[in-house]
């Protein structure tokens, strides 16, 4: 029971050997100009939302229906054209003809909420695009962040494999010259196997990860930098309440959609009924062959009637609008404070977490090299050291697990105050 105890906790004996100096020394890696950092993982995978390939066509609509509101016609001018003979019947020469123009005019109120109504949309394209673009950068962080984790991983189980693999050689050759037994060198082989199985476990999480982050970005995993990322920058935690519900995206699109909902309830109030036509028209005409033509000017306004139905309908479903939009706000802003909050305390605790996995990882390491010196000096046999082993590579994965962590939650902060990577 003893022994399969021991080559359980072989598992993590090697896998931060070969890295630990390094990381325990160095929080950060220099990214080569070549690897992929966050904010181009964000980039690339913005490029490919439909949102951002429709965002100009969008804009440049909702423009349009704000210049129409300039206009002094709701729309464009019709011609009318009209003739009477009496050619087919009596044929005395008697004509007829009217040529006019028809121009529906705005309802009394109409333009100006028309024009209030489409600059508030206009407004709402570039908010929903910003909305956008955070949900976007969620999805991103999680997948990068997870892919990082994969990635260290399978860095210290291949790192502690080719430490068993020597640590293996090396028993085998004192085994051999006869300073060791039989027994050890079945834990070294034990310790070999498992860190196969660790390396191959390893290799299919950062599989999964990995396309997961290529799903999302179109961008091949491997162009990633390895090694410990630059966290991003860190953000004030003490951010008024007014800044945060005027500067995030998610507040602002819901502030526009409430700002939409109440405009397009206020012009449906004013549409009360159709629009009205002016019309202008001159008329050219005589009674017979023998007689001179005339012409006249027709002026006439056409008012249709009002639908009341119709309108308390247009009107009630705008109020329904508001109403909900209102709702969604106040229940994000309180959504959004709460996270902000928690993503904090989040921050703190991974910097103190931190802090002491990298004062372990240094005993560790300390005790390591105490033991190795006794080991090859025949003071310790191969049980103790592999046990310091053991707990010299659980702090140095324990350390750079610290260092991502840390960096997703600032990285996590940032994404509930609404910023976009850096």
């Amino acid at each position: 029971m003893f022994q399969i105890f021991r080559i359980k906790w072989l598992a993590g004996i090697f896998l931060g050997l070969a890295v630990s100096g390094a990381w325990a020394q160095q929080p950060t890696v220099p990214v080569s100009s070549d690897t992929l950092s966050l904010r181009q993982a964000f980039e690339a995978a913005w490029a490919r939302q439909p949102e951002a390939r429709s965002l100009t066509t969008q804009q440049e609509a909702a423009q349009a229906r704000r210049d129409s509101a300039d206009s002094w016609l709701v729309e464009p001018p019709a011609l009318e054209v009209a003739g009477k003979t009496d050619q087919f019947d009596r044929n005395r020469g008697s004509r007829e003809y009217e040529i006019g123009v028809a121009m529906p005019i705005w309802l009394p109120g109409e333009r100006s909420t028309t024009a209030a109504l489409a600059a508030a949309e206009l407004n709402a394209t570039t908010s929903r695009a910003r909305a956008a673009q955070l949900r976007t950068a969620a999805a991103v962080r999680t997948a990068y962040w997870d892919w990082r984790r994969a990635y260290i991983d399978l860095t210290l189980a291949r790192e502690g494999l080719a430490n068993a693999r020597e640590l293996v050689d090396d028993v085998s050759r004192r085994v051999k010259a006869g300073d060791l037994a039989r027994a050890d060198q079945h834990q070294a082989d034990g310790a070999l196997a498992t860190a196969e199985t660790v390396v191959a476990a390893a290799e299919s999480a950062l599989a999964e990860t990995g396309q997961e982050l290529r799903a999302l970005t179109g961008v091949a995993p491997e162009r990633i930098a390895s090694g410990l990322p630059t966290p991003e920058p860190i953000s004030s935690a003490a951010i008024p309440i007014d800044t945060l519900e005027t500067a995030h995206p998610a507040m602002a699109e819901l502030r526009d959609k409430v700002s939409v909902a109440r405009r397009a309830m206020t012009l449906a109030s004013v549409q009360g009924r159709a629009n009205p036509e002016l019309t202008l028209a001159t008329t050219r005409e005589r009674g017979a062959s023998s007689e001179p033509w005339e012409q006249t000017v027709t002026v006439g306004l056409r008012i249709p009637f009002g639908s009341d139905s119709r309108s308390r309908s247009r009107v009630a479903s705008a109020s329904a609008e508001a109403i909900e939009a209102e709702a969604q706000l106040q229940i994000e802003r309180e959504r959004l404070l709460a996270e902000t909050d928690v993503a904090r305390v989040r921050v703190e605790s991974a910097r103190q977490q931190l802090t002491a996995t990298e004062r372990r990882a240094e005993l560790a390491q300390a005790s390591r090299g105490f033991f190795q010196k006794a080991f090859r000096l025949g003071e310790a046999d191969l049980p103790t050291r592999l046990r310091i082993e053991f707990e010299a590579a659980e702090a140095e994965r324990q350390l750079a697990r610290a260092h991502i962590d840390l960096a997703a939650a600032i990285s996590a902060q940032r994404q509930a105050l609404g910023l976009l990577p850096e």
